[in-house]
């Protein structure tokens, strides 16, 4: 039995449906049926569960966008450095594998070989190498917490989309603001993401860090092309004229803009298909649905 903790957000909804198509027994469990931030709790439900793997999806964003963290860094910090540790002193008690949905957005550019950051790579993007946003700080000390962790995943996800209508899908995103920001980033097909993460419980991949992303990275302008091209031909995208002009309209908080390497997940047999591949997949779905 697999227990998720977090039940209805972005993610964790797409594990769940993942984990149906499967035939995964998976046993999601919110805050409010069991306060897993109490590490007492936590452990009496896995064993009372009878829990062998464990998910955690929970966690701190902020609504709308990261901006909202700055307003409210103790629930960031609570959800993305504190709970992580519980769960991992909860999961190393009782011996239970267990993953964590983590994040790329600790990293800023690329490598000074011009190659994208891999798992051993020092976060650049963090309260340890400001300038960074108190999201991916915490994010980047959720990962500090967790260093030398016995038989734990620590996935990190990096800009999800699908095509499913939802407000925290990239695709919909680039819909829905007036302007946008260009830049290169690499991005997580959500579907693939998910069902790469559930593939770890089998036991035939050695725990540790892995970037969970789409190999290659896109431009702003490269998926707004796409998306004329496949349907939103109507649809007129505007653009900041650069970064500076960004922070001053639109943000309250610096961006985290990366590109991450995907090697290690390729080789261990959970790599997921080309980028341009997996997001032109999406925007032709998206747009049936719409």
């Amino acid at each position: 039995m697999i227990v998720l903790l977090g039940k209805s957000g972005y993610i964790a909804s797409e594990i769940l449906s993942s984990a149906f198509k499967s035939g995964k027994k998976i046993l999601p469990i919110s805050r409010s049926e069991c306060d897993y931030y109490d590490a007492s709790k936590l452990a009496h439900l896995l064993k009372d569960t009878g829990a062998n793997f464990v998910i955690n999806a929970a966690g701190y964003t902020g609504k709308p966008n990261v901006d909202a963290c700055e307003h409210a860094k103790y629930e960031c910090l609570q959800g993305n450095a504190v709970l992580p540790g519980i769960i991992r002193e909860v999961c190393e008690d009782l011996s239970l594998p267990w993953g964590h949905i983590s994040s790329g957005c600790i990293f800023s550019g690329k490598r000074t070989d011009g190659k994208g950051w891999r798992e051993h790579d020092e976060p650049n993007f963090s309260f340890s190498s400001p300038p960074c946003s108190f999201y991916s700080g915490s994010k980047a000390l959720g990962e500090e917490v967790l260093h030398g962790a016995k038989d734990c995943f620590i996935w990190r996800l990096r800009i999800p989309f699908d095509h499913q209508v939802n407000s925290r899908n990239y695709l919909q995103k680039l819909l829905s603001y007036q302007y946008l920001l260009e830049a290169e980033n690499s991005v997580s097909q959500l579907n693939e993401f998910t069902e790469m993460c559930l593939k770890c419980t089998n036991n035939n991949v050695e725990p540790g860090i892995y970037n969970m992303t789409n190999p290659g990275s896109i431009h702003t302008r490269q998926v707004t092309e796409w998306m004329k091209m496949y349907g939103f031909e109507d649809r007129k995208f505007e653009f900041f004229q650069n970064e500076g002009e960004f922070m001053k309209e639109a943000a309250s908080t610096p961006r985290s803009n990366c590109v991450l390497d995907t090697t290690k997940a390729f080789n261990a047999g959970i790599g997921m298909k080309p980028v341009e591949e997996a997001m032109i997949e999406s925007i032709i779905k998206m747009r049936k649905m719409m």
